[in-house]
């Protein structure tokens, strides 16, 4: 691929959050890079530190308990880390847009969808007033909502038709990023699957990179090109879909998430869930975060953080099995 088409480049990144005497470390020393047209999965369990990657390439954390402690955030080859607010408020919306993960709270249930849509194509398109109702209209029908719908209020649709509210705002300005987190959680499965392809085309139109956060295996497998398997705040295996699905080498927190999704091939009366749960990220263990909940955990597990190891071209994992 090109290098000028890498949009995001996020290099040994740290967060922390500060509350009550304690010290959470959410974000651990995590990398990764994303070019034009392109999808990143990221997954894990709850608590893994998804959200707060996605709010920390926004500059969304919370002010006084949130903090990157280290590393870099290259977009377009700047490091937002170090924007102002000021810079950051151009940058939002514009270049980088957020879909957020319940619909039902991301909208104002005091105003039409269309001046929802429109506040941000007024900050950031300079348009006239019959340019700025073009543009929503636009973007309603590119969504699949008709255009005559823009004066309705949030509570007028469904809940399917919300998230694609949701992602018309997101895309009004055609941002070069999206960060999309657990966007089809709260919707049924089809209209999971109609939000999944109506994304995939916007994509394909618009060259827009895209950061899905997801719990969902099966929706990674069929939307996105590469995939980071998070586990306490640290990326534990990543590479292409391909990778993923269809090699042998494994870490085994990501065998234990595939062990915990049904498999219609095999005829079996439970699934088989990964043992124990996520470590409490104000007192994560020593070693490998994963070693407590590993059925292959050895001595050095124990004491010795992992390094990162290629297993093949792109794929790399983050376990002592591998050394």
């Amino acid at each position: 691929m090109n290098p000028e088409d890498k949009i995001i480049d996020v290099k040994n990144l740290w967060v922390k959050y500060f509350t009550d005497g304690q010290e959470i470390s959410a974000v651990n020393g995590i990398s990764f890079s994303l070019f034009a047209g392109k999808t990143l999965g990221i997954v894990g369990e709850t608590g893994a530190g998804k959200t707060t990657t996605a709010l920390s390439i926004m500059q969304l954390l919370p002010k006084v308990s949130g903090k990157i402690t280290d590393g870099e955030i290259l977009f377009n080859n700047k490091d937002i880390v170090k924007a102002s607010e000021a810079d950051m408020r151009v940058i939002r919306g514009a270049m980088i847009s957020m879909i957020f993960q319940d619909p039902m709270t991301s909208l104002n249930p005091v105003l039409t969808v269309g001046d929802q849509i429109s506040e941000a194509i007024k900050l950031h398109m300079k348009l006239d007033k019959a340019g700025v109702e073009a543009r929503v209209d636009e973007i309603l029908e590119l969504v699949g909502i008709p255009a005559l719908r823009k004066n309705e209020y949030p509570h007028q649709f469904s809940g399917g038709m919300k998230q694609r509210v949701v992602i018309a705002i997101a895309l009004a300005c055609d941002p070069m990023l999206l960060l999309a987190d657990e966007p089809t959680t709260a919707l049924d499965v089809t209209i999971q699957s109609q939000i999944l392809d109506m994304m995939d085309d916007l994509k394909k139109k618009l060259n827009t990179a895209i950061i899905l956060i997801t719990h969902d295996l099966g929706v990674v497998a069929e939307f996105c090109d590469y995939v980071a398997i998070m586990y306490a705040g640290e990326i534990v295996e990543m590479g292409t879909a391909e990778d993923i699905y269809e090699s042998e080498s494994h870490h085994p927190y990501t065998i234990g998430l595939f062990n915990s999704i049904p498999n219609l091939e095999v005829d079996t009366d439970r699934l088989n869930p990964i043992d124990g749960l996520m470590p409490d990220p104000a007192e994560l263990p020593a070693g490998c975060k994963f070693h407590p909940r590993c059925p292959d955990c050895m001595e050095i597990c124990k004491s010795e953080i992992p390094d990162e190891y290629e297993v093949s071209t792109g794929h790399k994992i983050k376990c002592h099995l591998f050394r």
